[in-house]
């Protein structure tokens, strides 16, 4: 395990558990990665629920509940699209907070608008909307992915004194 994620999922489940609060992820191109991170911290257990991955459209429409109109129109790779795979995690689990991530990782795929390295994030907790940012990583897949973990991880600390109890 990577000692820096660690690190960090560990601060995550020690905030969750403080808090007395459940999270899920929804993924896309990690692929679990922020599931691994935060299962591997002993004693996640009382504080990560489940996590999705949703690779495919059909899987975040059918898992998550995104739109197939907001798919559409968006695409995956979209702040539109974080937030309702957020607050479908939240729907389709007993958490209270959720991470969502999609991504274009390359090497290809990208396009003006959305070059390589561009990140949607969404952060969303029960009865509530979502918080989204969009970021751009530089590197390789592999460095693209880390820093996308890094940051989902990163941005759940930043989002829990808003999640309350």
């Amino acid at each position: 395990m990577d000692k820096e994620i660690y690190a960090i999922a560990a601060r995550v489940g020690r905030e969750l558990e403080r808090r007395g609060l459940m999270m899920a992820s929804a993924e896309s191109c990690t692929g679990g990665w922020v599931s691994q991170a935060v299962t591997m911290v002993p004693g996640s257990s009382e504080w990560f629920e489940r996590g999705f991955v949703t690779y495919t459209y059909i899987s975040k429409r059918e898992m998550l509940g995104v739109k197939g109109t907001t798919l559409a129109r968006h695409g995956a790779v979209s702040e539109q699209v974080v937030s309702e795979m957020a607050r479908g995690a939240i729907r389709n689990s007993h958490a209270q907070v959720a991470v969502s991530i999609s991504w274009i990782v390359g090497p290809a795929g990208g396009c003006k608008e959305k070059p390589v390295g561009t990140v949607c994030f969404g952060y969303s907790r029960s009865r509530a909307g979502a918080v989204t940012e969009t970021r751009r990583f530089r590197g390789d897949r592999n460095a693209i992915r880390r820093r996308a973990v890094i940051h989902a991880l990163k941005g759940i600390l930043k989002f829990l004194p808003a999640a309350g109890r």
